[in-house]
């Protein structure tokens, strides 16, 4: 698909060569945007055992950036057909094989704004782009593993929290929460949603996902 594009921010999938940048954005956005949320212990373990960019994500073409109009990387997200839920390249857990949209809720993965783009609906964009192109391809269902300060976030947009799980990275547990979502038109609905910040305040958003 084409790069999807407003006045100021334009949405397109993520190519390998952006990986080292996409991965220094990640681990400021944990820490900015993670505080009061986790220790730094938590944040630092979740960086180097979690976090980070799924490479398979790039390749299927289904992990996305968004930029201003000069090219500035300002937050970055993607949804998958595989069934790895959560995890970047450095993830021991991650799952083989692929789902099937009649039967499995489709991946939301990985969620990062950069702390100055924090609360200019950059997430808001990303997300009604990925359920968009997820229904496309025939999913229904949605399902990610949020982390804490995301919880809020997800959860304005329809998503339902599940089980807490506590992540072992290294010697740290790190706390995340299962969210979910049945689409039935949510697709359109957030893209209307979305297309709004840039004409209100966006300021109104209530956090923003650190994955």
């Amino acid at each position: 698909m084409s790069a999807r594009a407003t006045p100021d921010l334009v949405i397109r999938a993520a190519d390998r060569g952006e990986i080292p940048s996409l991965e220094r954005l990640i681990a400021s956005s944990a820490r900015a945007l993670g505080q009061g949320y986790y220790s730094d212990a938590e944040t630092e373990a979740a960086i180097a055992h979690v976090f980070g960019v799924d490479s398979d994500l790039v390749d299927d073409g289904s992990y996305l950036v968004a930029t201003d109009a000069d090219g500035r990387l300002l937050g970055c997200g993607g949804w998958s057909r595989r069934r790895t839920l959560f995890g970047g390249d450095n993830f021991a857990g991650r799952t083989p094989g692929f789902l099937d949209p009649a039967e499995d809720a489709a991946r939301i993965r990985a969620f990062f704004v950069a702390p100055g783009a924090a609360r200019m609906g950059i997430a808001s964009a990303l997300l009604a782009e990925c359920e968009q192109r997820a229904a496309a391809m025939g999913f229904t269902r949605m399902a990610l593993m949020a982390t804490l300060p995301g919880v809020p976030f997800y959860a304005a947009r329809g998503y339902v929290e599940g089980e807490t799980i506590r992540q072992q990275c290294g010697d740290v547990a790190v706390r995340f929460i299962s969210m979910s979502k049945t689409m039935a038109d949510t697709a359109t609905r957030s893209a209307v949603r979305a297309d709004s910040f840039f004409g209100e305040a966006m300021h109104r958003e209530r956090a923003e996902p650190t994955g």
